[in-house]
């Protein structure tokens, strides 16, 4: 079942997706060689801790994982796609980093994601961020009164094919709310004009995930939580929490210029 949002709920999300940008822009500032994933985490676990918000990722489980989620922040390094659990790792010069994080706020959820590489970068994964960047950009343009949820998902898949990259099959966004994950489920693939026709007051987290080698193959690494690619190639992730209004789509999560 699907919720529509009240103009005052949106409104109430947007504060949500401020915090959450807050902390997604102090990890950015605060990741550097030789900083551990661990100290990431307590840097927006901090940002939480200021604005008075509880953490949705933190004791999470699903039905998928073995134990649940130890930390509020995702960090997805190199390989990883998404679900990184903070460890003791630090940071080495050309790490492509992806961190992920939502927030939990006046009863209402924000959720959003960036990649970033620390220290000096590789071209080629400054163009894997970009894309996904372009990727979730061309999502948040088709979420729009009057497109269907396939809409979203070809323009994201068309951005990411286009320029050979692998899409993991069966990971894509989601309706967001009171809870953090919601119906509808937004795929990263689809055919355009099929699927849930998109109304005012819907609200999607719309986050592309992109394989670095074209293929689309991961697994599950060993702590149950991080999917890795199956090749060894480095991987994407970009996320937004976007409301559908009829004056077209609001980003909720949007952060300052990282």
């Amino acid at each position: 079942m699907v919720e529509l949002k009240t103009d005052t709920s949106i409104d109430a999300m947007y504060a949500t997706g401020q915090v959450v940008g807050q902390a997604l822009t102090a990890v950015r500032e605060a990741a550097d060689v030789g900083v551990s994933l661990l100290e990431l985490d307590e840097v927006a676990h901090e940002v939480l801790r200021s604005a008075g918000a509880t953490s949705p990722f933190l004791g999470y489980r699903p039905s998928f994982a073995p134990v649940p989620f130890p930390a509020v922040l995702c960090t997805s390094v190199n390989d990883a796609i998404v679900h990184g659990i903070p460890t003791g790792y630090r940071l080495r010069d050309g790490d492509l980093l992806s961190a992920d994080f939502g927030a939990q706020l006046g009863g209402w959820a924000g959720d959003s994601a960036i990649s970033f590489t620390v220290g000096r970068a590789r071209p080629e994964d400054v163009r894997l961020i970009e894309t996904a960047e372009r990727a979730l950009a061309a999502g948040i343009e088709a979420a729009v009164v009057g497109n269907r949820i396939g809409d979203i998902a070809h323009a994201i898949g068309s951005v990411c094919r286009s320029a050979g990259y692998g899409v993991p099959d069966g990971f894509g966004g989601h309706g967001i709310g009171r809870k953090m994950h919601e119906d509808p489920s937004v795929p990263n693939e689809g055919r355009p004009g099929r699927g849930m026709p998109l109304r005012h007051g819907m609200v999607l987290a719309i986050e592309p995930m992109l394989i670095a080698s074209g293929g689309d193959g991961y697994h599950a690494a060993p702590d149950g939580w991080t999917l890795r690619t199956n090749d060894g190639s480095r991987a994407a992730h970009a996320e937004h929490t976007v409301a559908i209004t009829e004056a077209g789509p609001r980003v909720l999560t949007a952060r300052e210029a990282l």
